[in-house]
Formats: structure tokens, sequence, C-alpha cells
């Protein structure tokens, strides 16, 4: 007989708590527990037990798989790549070991990660001659994009306050013409000038002159996300400062980034609001060229929001959402879901977003299982960005949009796939270095958990056999 798995979660559930604003008192008496229990499963002296779970699905709206993964599983797969760098030397981790310090000891793993970013970074400043002891941007200080970039990811992208402001504001709104409102509205409640210029950046604003200036040549979507983009800036500026506040950024360099993203934040959320959005998704079965038509956005636009939908009581599909360049650089990367991306190094290449630039203005389909045995749908597709005339660059991307294959019932996409048939995902990894699959052909170096066999009177795929 199977043995059921206990499950300790308790830095999920004082996390839950705490974003609930309860006591620990009002927290026990609501999941019908005593405060002594509560406190054990909070410190991981006791599993979650089947009640509890019920308890916190039936009182907040918690999705049962928030308490199974959570962070978790997504500081295991981030430990489990940090440790895989060379420097641990040859000997693996062992999971279980690594599931501990997840689970009983968040807040050490994520400042085992910053040790370890620090160091990668030393060396690459180091190697560049760019640093000097002493300035803020010194070896030992995190870059800033990649600190707001884990900020968002450990976020799982979705900020309430804001989400629900930016709601509001487009119930404000009102209909017709979207970009005449918004600029009537910058007028009458903030005396700006909106203007449209051939030969303006995407977005100018002279706060001396009242004038917010946006590139005519941008499309409409992009016009009204760079409207309500200052919109917030000026609107609801209290409110991203108090999220910065949260945050305690080492760098105001990051604090500046951040401040960008959370008023980008805002205006993705504004152009599709949470409510609507969520039901003409789930009406249309995620289908994003309808979604774009219906809310007269990009398909960008479209794929990131789809990736935030996570607010308590009212979750959408958990996606994944990611952006590379024709480098196959990660510019962008959000995930709800238990697939992980690569902090360093080559992402697997199996991985359909690669080929998305191969088949311009097409979607790609995928089944993909990852080395954990999770099974997703993944969809690819090329974007690309004109500068506005015969000479301005035009910028290419790819996006990637992700579910498991358990939501495939509710996904457009997954229709006439064979999703029961083996046979039919692809298997791919995070990075070489931590995926054991023994036989990829397009493996770039061997794993760093598994030993190796090289003989030199046989070749195969690989010059080495992985034991």
């Amino acid at each position: 007989m199977a043995r059921t798995r206990k499950l300790y979660v308790g830095a999920k559930l004082r996390e839950i708590r705490v974003r609930l604003n309860l006591t620990q008192a009002e927290y026990a008496a609501k999941l019908g527990v005593s405060l002594s229990y509560l406190n054990q499963m909070e410190n991981n002296h006791r599993p979650v037990s089947a009640r509890v779970i019920l308890s916190l699905a039936q009182e907040f709206g918690i999705n049962v798989a928030e308490i199974a993964a959570g962070s978790t599983e997504r500081l295991v797969a981030d430990l489990r790549e940090a440790l895989a760098d060379p420097v641990f030397g040859p000997d693996a981790t062992p999971l279980g070991d690594v599931q501990l310090v997840a689970s009983n000891a968040p807040n050490l793993a994520r400042a085992f990660l910053t040790l370890h970013r620090a160091h990668l970074q030393t060396n690459e400043r180091l190697a560049q001659l760019n640093e000097v002891l002493g300035r803020e941007d010194s070896p030992l200080s995190p870059l800033p994009w990649e600190e707001v970039r884990d900020f968002f990811h450990y976020c799982d992208n979705y900020f309430d306050a804001i989400d629900r402001a930016a709601e509001y504001f487009a119930s404000q709104l009102g209909g017709g013409d979207r970009l005449a409102a918004l600029a009537e509205w910058l007028r009458a409640r903030h005396g700006v000038t909106l203007v449209l210029d051939p030969a303006a950046p995407l977005r100018r604003y002279d706060p001396e002159a009242r004038r917010l200036v946006l590139a005519a040549h941008a499309a409409p979507a992009t016009q009204a996300f760079q409207s309500l983009h200052q919109i917030g800036l000026l609107e609801y500026d209290d409110l991203l400062e108090a999220t910065l506040d949260l945050a305690r950024f080492r760098a105001e360099a990051s604090r500046a980034i951040c401040k960008t993203g959370l008023a980008n934040y805002f205006a993705g959320a504004a152009l599709m609001p949470y409510g609507r959005f969520l039901e003409r998704a789930e009406a249309l079965r995620h289908d994003m060229e309808a979604l774009a038509q219906t809310f007269d956005a990009s398909i960008e636009q479209v794929g990131q929001r789809l990736s935030s939908l996570q607010r308590i009581g009212a979750k959408g599909v958990p996606f994944y959402f990611v952006r590379v360049d024709q480098a196959g650089t990660i510019t962008k990367r959000h995930s709800a879901t238990r697939l992980q991306f690569t902090r360093f190094g080559g992402a697997c290449p199996l991985w359909n977003v690669h080929q998305a630039f191969e088949t311009p203005g097409r979607f790609l389909r995928q089944l993909a299982e990852t080395p954990d045995g999770a099974r997703y749908i993944s969809l690819a597709r090329d974007v690309s960005k004109p500068g506005g005339s015969f000479r301005a660059p035009v910028r290419r991307y790819a996006i990637g949009l992700g579910c498991e294959i358990t939501h495939a019932a509710q996904i457009i996409y997954a229709d006439d796939l064979d999703i029961r048939n083996d046979a039919s995902y692809q298997p791919i990894g995070i990075s070489c270095r931590i995926c054991e699959r023994r036989a990829c052909h397009q493996r770039a170096v061997p794993p760093l958990e598994r030993r190796l066999s090289v003989d030199p009177n046989e070749r195969g795929l690989l010059p080495y056999a992985i034991l």
C-alpha cells in the first residue's frame, strides 16, 4: 500500500496568515484548530492535516495546489540549480536536504540564493574590470534588474492592491474611444495634455509643461498602455511607493526599475480588468487572439496578463509566461506553475519557444514533460516590434505561455492533441547542469548530480555515458 506523504508547509501557512492580516488566535479559530496546534504546524513540528487544507479552501478560497506547492517548489528548483554550480564541487546535495531547507527555512534559502547570485556577479564584474570597491553597484550588490525580476517572481506576478485599483479605475473610464477617454482623464484630473508625435519615443512626459507625448506610429494598444502607465505614476504614486517599501530593495536603481514595472503592471491590469478579463478568458477558453481583439490589446499583453490571474478566491488557470530574444536570453519570466526558468547558463533548447522565430505569425504547440514528471501544454509565438520608420531597427522576440496538462479542457490550444499518449510529450528541462536525462541529443554539459563513464573506444550521442 502506498504511504501518504506528510505535508509540512509551515512557511506557506504562515505566509497566508500574514497576507490575510490575521493573528494566530484568529487564524486558528477560523481553521477550527487550537492555537498550539497552529503554532506547531507553522513551525513544521506537525504536518498540515486534510481538515486544515479543507478549511483554508472553504474559509479563504485558497487553492489547494497553492498549499501543496506554493513557493517551496520554486525554491527547490532555484536551490538545485544554484547548487549545480561547479563551485560547490562534484558531490550533489541530496534532493531531500534541499526540500527540507526550502520548506523549513525559506528565508535562509533565499539568502543563500542571494549570496550565490552575488558570487556570480562578482566573478562577471571582476572579469570585465568594470567595478571598483565601494561603489553602489559593487560586486557584492545584486544587479538591479535581477533583484526586481526575483521580486516579481516570488510575488507570483500578482499585486492585489494595484490590481484592484486598476480594475476600479477601468470601471470609471467608460466606453467609446479609449485613447480619447484617457486623454480627457489626464486633462481633467491632472491638467496634462496628451500629444501624438511621429518623432517621439514610445512615451515622454514633461512634468513642468504637464505634457505627455506618445509615439504616433505605435499601435493603439501600445498608446493606451503607455497612457495608463503615466496615469498609474500620477494618480496611484502612493500605492506604488507603499508596494516598493515592502520590497526593501538594496539599491535605489532597483527601486526605480521596480516602480516602472509596477506602473506597467497597473497599465496591463487597467487595460484588461481582472474580473472581466477572467470571465472572457474562461468563456473563450484562453484563445489569445480572441482576447486580444476583445480588449484591443497585443498578444504579448494578453499572455502576460494570463500569467497574473492569482487573486485569492478568483484564481485563473496557473500559467507561466516567458519572453526570449533571438539569442535565447530570457528578458521576461513569470510563473504560477511548477515550471521554473534557468538563472544561469542556457535554457533547454528542446523548448518550443526557441523555434518560434522560424515560423513567424504562427502559434506553435508543444506537449512537454519536465524531469519531475510534470506535463505541460506550451505555446510559442514570435513577436515583432517595428521601429516606425524605414531605418529604425525591428525588435524581435518570442513569447511562451503554458500550463499543466491537467487544465487542458480549459485551453482551446489543447483540442485535437493526443494528451493521453505518453509518446506525445517532448522531454524538456530547466538547464543541462541539473537535468538528469541520460539520452538527450541536445545536451551541452553533463549533469552535475550524475557520475560519468568515458570509453575512448565507443562514441554515442555524447562523448560520455551518464551513470
